[in-house]
């Protein structure tokens, strides 16, 4: 099912302004054909008035029922006799066949949150005059995917919410191909964002291939974001193609490792920051302990033994690396 734009000009008021006028026009000419009638003045020419104006007045109503209302961001899908007639798009006020009728199964439907989706009981009061509820938005539109518990590549669960920006481009395919369009997209953003997920771990972790190609890289759902949001954008596309549906963006709004582990994976990152840091202060020492034993020499400013020298290493070191400040000893005798 592809999508039919039917090619018509807002003459909606006119052709209201014209059914207005000739429901007078049929009101007054069943009240002069019924006074004629009455007089014994009557022919057949106002029997047979009489019979059309009254005619007009059951049925004429029925006309009112091809005018429609649209704003501007907005379409209507009509059916004729179940058959699908067009789409009627661009804001003004149209006239159609009044035999046709709009058609939207997510009209009533409501997107919170993903997995949030609440229907509305049809009801005269949330119902629009002339085209009723049954209008398809083109705006984008935003849908907050709820926070979800999903393990990552290496079992462990981690909490993930996303945004997803949408917008409906085929409203044949929105309203004809599936259900209920927007249940189709939230139920599809929850299945795309767990296939994703499964596949990074949440920080870097060896021999951990997130691109398929065989081969460990450094991808990660809080070092990699974006590359991860935009996975998982292709990946809702491709599922609700069918649909009429064009996501443009997925942003991951909320990221964490799930709340029983979240204390021990902290003492964990506690504890590789507290690693690396050493690393970075024994190699400074290390350094500043090399360049310290050259200048002696080079100044000859003392001559060292290789014992001294071990001895003065080793307190240099204690010095750098403690982590208190040292306190140091006067020695005002000999080294000796």
């Amino acid at each position: 099912m592809t999508e039919k734009t039917l090619d018509k000009k807002p003459h909606g008021m006119a052709i209201l302004l014209l059914l207005c006028i000739l429901y007078i026009a049929a009101i007054a000419g069943t009240i002069v054909c019924a006074l004629h009638l009455e007089d014994g003045n009557g022919n057949a020419g106002y029997i047979a008035g009489t019979v059309i104006c009254i005619a007009y007045l059951v049925l004429g109503w029925i006309l009112f029922g091809g005018l429609k209302v649209l704003k501007p961001q907005e379409a209507i899908v009509l059916t004729l006799f179940g058959k699908y007639y067009g789409t009627l798009k661009g804001e003004g006020f149209y006239f159609v066949n009044p035999f046709c009728t709009s058609f939207n199964p997510a009209a009533k439907t409501k997107l919170g949150q993903s997995g949030d989706v609440t229907t509305e009981k049809p009801s005269v009061a949330t119902a629009q005059a002339f085209g009723g509820g049954d209008k398809i938005s083109l705006k984008v539109m935003t849908l907050s995917n709820a926070k979800q518990k999903i393990n990552d590549c290496l079992g462990n669960p981690v909490e993930i919410g996303i945004a997803v920006t949408w917008r409906v481009t085929d409203t044949a395919k929105a309203v004809f191909n599936v259900d209920n369009y927007k249940e189709f997209l939230s139920l599809q953003c929850d299945t795309a964002l767990r296939d994703i997920v499964r596949i990074y771990p949440y920080d870097v972790a060896p021999n951990v291939d997130t691109t398929g190609d065989g081969m460990a890289d450094d991808g990660s759902l809080r070092g990699s974001s974006e590359v991860v949001a935009k996975r998982i954008r292709d990946k809702i596309q491709e599922n609700v193609a069918l649909a009429g549906l064009e996501v443009l963006e997925a942003r991951i709004t909320y990221l964490a490792y799930a709340p029983e582990i979240a204390a021990a994976m902290l003492q964990r990152q506690q504890a590789s920051a507290i690693i690396d840091a050493r690393k970075m202060i024994v190699d400074g020492a290390v350094g500043m302990v090399e360049m310290a034993l050259e200048r002696l020499s080079e100044n000859h400013t003392v001559e060292l033994d290789e014992e001294r020298k071990a001895a003065m290493v080793s307190n240099l070191l204690v010095v750098l690396c403690g982590n208190k400040d040292a306190q140091p000893v006067v020695n005002s005798g000999s080294i000796y």
